[in-house]
């Protein structure tokens, strides 16, 4: 019998990090894919993405979850909504292992419910930190519930073994981003601008800013800084993709439609641009401007100059294509004066992106097709003091 992987996706963008390695699940004679789609996959308001996914996969179920809040009343609803349900669809699904990605609240609910029903799950991109948002202490929750780690780089490798996980079940695979960008036909720039019904001009940046859960400032005083800025821009035309459904996303993203009203030569939003257009903009746009973890993993591979606000993504691996600022007027313009500047310019023509080389799917199916999953549930925690010269 074909060993049965379950694949969750709750985001676009994880989605798009996920595509290549379930595709793999796909054609391998001795695995079969299961797929779960949850959150904003199934939300109107977030684009009803899971209709993309099913042009590509056949979901086995949805789970909705997604309430019409952001607070953080709303979000704890959610997460408990998500967990009766994932405990129902593994009865019923029955996988052997379990495969999720990242850090967000709907991801905590699954791995939760797969812990209880004693079904191993295999972790993606651990170990990470960021610092400004409670994605932080969910994702290190999740490498605790989690039996098979798939990091992205060496580093990251070694937090995840710090927080007391086996080095055996742990792998540096490389970013999952970088596969995308090798294996993806992208857009030339007729076919993007056609895609999107916009013109791009001789400056043009992609914007994409979530809320930062663990900070005084509130969304809106943030994001009113960037939009600040963005006004004061000659000769410069913006793409926003919108915030997701963390708390207070919805702010950004009526400040969003709010500027594009009053700004349409110059601006366009998406609610969701596809794995495709999003990389393909990257290889127009001269920089990434946000928090988005993406102009971290993603934008060094283009060379293209990544202005990331605020604290977000503080802790991060980065390179040296990043200009990080505070969320504030002064900060972003100066950001934006370093940008252009020839010196600069000339720092991003040699930028090396430091997530790995692009083949993540590959060594990831290698042990999920061979691993022993008999006895990957029972787990000793891997002290470093008494273990150090194993690593």
């Amino acid at each position: 019998m074909k060993r049965k992987i379950c694949v969750v996706t709750g985001t676009r963008a994880e989605y798009g990090l996920l595509y290549w390695l379930m595709k793999e699940i796909e054609v391998d004679s001795e695995l079969k894919l299961q797929l779960i789609v949850t959150g904003m996959h199934l939300s109107p308001e977030f684009g009803l993405t899971y209709k993309e996914i099913e042009k590509e996969f056949k979901i086995d179920t949805k789970i909705e979850m997604l309430l019409s809040s952001d607070t953080s009343i709303g979000i704890s609803k959610s997460m408990g909504l998500a967990q009766i349900s994932f405990a129902e669809v593994y009865e019923k699904l029955k996988p052997d292992i379990v495969v999720l990605l990242g850090d967000r609240y709907e991801i905590f609910s699954a791995v939760s419910a797969a812990m209880i029903a004693r079904v191993p799950v295999a972790h993606l991109h651990g170990g990470e930190t960021t610092e400004g948002a409670f994605d932080e202490a969910i994702r290190h929750s999740i490498t605790k519930m989690s039996h098979l780690h798939f990091v992205a780089t060496e580093e990251y490798r070694k937090r995840v073994i710090q927080l007391g996980e086996e080095p055996k079940r742990v792998f540096n695979v490389g970013g999952m981003g970088i596969e995308n960008i090798k294996r993806l036909k992208l857009l030339r720039k007729e076919e993007f601008e056609k895609s999107i019904d916009f013109k791009l001009n001789r400056k043009n940046i992609l914007v994409t800013f979530h809320p930062v859960t663990l900070e005084n400032a509130t969304a809106k005083e943030q994001f009113s800084e960037l939009l600040e800025v963005i006004d004061e821009l000659k000769d410069t035309n913006i793409i926003f993709t919108k915030a997701n459904s963390d708390t207070d996303g919805r702010i950004i993203n009526k400040m969003i439609d709010e500027y594009v009203a009053k700004n349409s030569h110059k601006s366009i939003a998406f609610t969701s641009l596809g794995q495709l257009r999003y990389l393909s903009a990257l290889q127009f746009v001269d920089a990434m401007v946000g928090n988005s973890s993406s102009g971290l993993a993603e934008a060094p591979s283009f060379k293209i100059g990544t202005i990331n606000i605020g604290d977000r993504q503080k802790g991060r691996i980065k390179a040296n294509s990043v200009l990080d600022c505070k969320p504030q007027k002064e900060d972003i313009l100066k950001a934006f004066d370093t940008l252009y500047l020839n010196e600069f310019q000339d720092v991003l023509t040699n930028t090396q992106n430091p997530y790995g080389d692009g083949c993540a799917s590959a060594k990831i199916i290698e042990v999920l097709r061979n691993i022993d999953l008999e006895h990957l549930l029972k787990k000793s925690f891997f002290d470093l003091e008494y273990n150090y010269e194993k690593l």
